[in-house]
């Protein structure tokens, strides 16, 4: 019961109510009250304090999500690892939504023939990091830096390169273009670069595509990786490369558990993703 409750205050983090935060767990809201209200008596402490239609997390709960939600997730993919997973248990690929769109789509569509019990899901790398240590995904397919200490296998793939897209010609390195969230873990190396060349972040988007599609429409130059400009069919008149630019990869792996690609069907999923990069 004590790992139950801490697996739903740690879903109840990141949601945010108890709404949704029980239609991720498949219970009623009332069960997931019930399973805080049990931890709480179990730690002797306050954990959520009511924030109109939000749940606020006491400083309890956070320091009590800070120490034990690693550990915990290892401890549920150490369970993962030994379930057993025949020939119609789900496999779940946890995608960067890019990679799914430039390399992964053609590839499934051939391999759902032969095996069609596969689950993709998108997230970005720090939840895909995240997913497969706990278990949640056998596979993770990811765009960008990883986190320096991992527990997991990780395959690298390739380095994606970027262009800039704008629907004018560009002769000059510009002074701000459009990028990604520079705070999500994978890119945070790409603020570095950019303030070395002296380039202004103009707008830091949640998508790619919408970056691309901005930059088409004459907003401002957006930097873009290479398999949204294969995806969105980006003509090659709009697409532009400086030298300057090219530290900003973005590396691509895969990540599975050691244990999870002694399973046939995993290890046949992982080194058929991997043969689209060779």
């Amino acid at each position: 019961m004590l790992l139950e409750g801490i697996e739903t205050l740690l879903v109840l983090a990141e949601e945010g109510t108890m709404s949704r935060t029980g239609s991720r767990l498949y219970i009623s809201q009332s069960a997931v009250s019930k399973r805080i209200a049990k931890l709480e008596a179990t730690l002797g402490t306050k954990l959520i304090i009511p924030a109109g239609r939000l749940i606020k997390l006491t400083p309890d709960a956070h320091a009590l999500i800070n120490n034990v939600g690693p550990s915990f997730n290892e401890i549920r993919g150490l369970i993962f690892e030994h379930q057993n997973l025949d020939d119609q248990s789900i496999i779940t690929i946890d995608c960067s939504e890019t990679l799914v769109a430039g390399y992964l789509s053609q590839a499934m569509g051939q391999y759902f023939q032969h095996d069609k019990y596969i689950s993709i899901t998108t997230h970005h790398t720090p939840v895909i990091v995240e997913n497969v240590q706990s278990g949640k995904a056998s596979i993770g397919f990811c765009a960008g830096h990883l986190p320096a200490q991992y527990s997991f296998i990780a395959q690298h793939l390739m380095d994606e390169p970027f262009k800039l897209v704008f629907n004018q010609p560009l002769t000059t390195l510009p002074k701000a273009i459009l990028v990604n969230d520079l705070k999500n873990p994978a890119n945070i190396s790409q603020a570095a670069v950019l303030q070395k060349l002296g380039i202004i972040p103009l707008m830091e988007m949640d998508s790619y595509t919408a970056a691309a599609q901005l930059g088409l429409a004459g907003v401002a130059p957006a930097l873009v990786p290479d398999s949204i400009i294969k995806t969105l069919k980006i003509e090659e008149k709009f697409c532009f490369q400086f030298k300057e630019l090219t530290e900003l990869i973005r590396p691509i792996s895969l990540i599975y558990r050691q244990n999870s690609y002694k399973l046939t069907r995993v290890k046949n999923l992982v080194d058929t993703i991997a043969d689209l990069f060779t």
